[in-house]
């Protein structure tokens, strides 16, 4: 869980698992992205978070910095440099604009080419 600071004097709490969220929804938007997919062994050594996390998204929050690293799925033809910057470059707006949170690494993988899909 990581709390947010509030202007207001209350608190705000997002859990890893709502910025895994945040970071996969806006990494769909990319295009060129089919999907989210992969697993990242030993980013999250607790189980039980690692069981209601995406696997294909692993977060690390120290105070208010942020870093996620996410696999992606990239479809046939894709400028995989491209795609890749622009998933990191959205990732990390989507993140600080919904949460306030700095984010200081988005590390993209890209864990499978989808195939051409065959024309009719």
């Amino acid at each position: 869980m990581t709390e947010i600071k509030s202007e207001s004097g209350g608190r705000v709490i997002v859990s890893n698992e709502i910025l895994a969220i945040i970071a996969s929804k806006a990494a769909l938007e990319v295009e060129g992205v089919t999907g989210i997919g992969g697993y990242f062994p030993g980013t999250v050594k607790n189980k039980t978070v690692r069981k209601h996390m995406p696997k294909s998204v692993a977060v690390a929050v120290n105070d208010e910095d942020v870093k996620v690293a996410i696999a992606v799925k990239v479809e046939m033809g894709a400028k995989l440099h491209d795609v890749s910057k622009e998933v990191q470059n959205r990732v990390k707006a989507a993140v600080e604009t919904m949460t306030g949170l700095n984010v200081t690494e988005v590390n993209v993988r890209v864990a499978a080419i989808a195939p051409e899909k065959r024309k009719a």
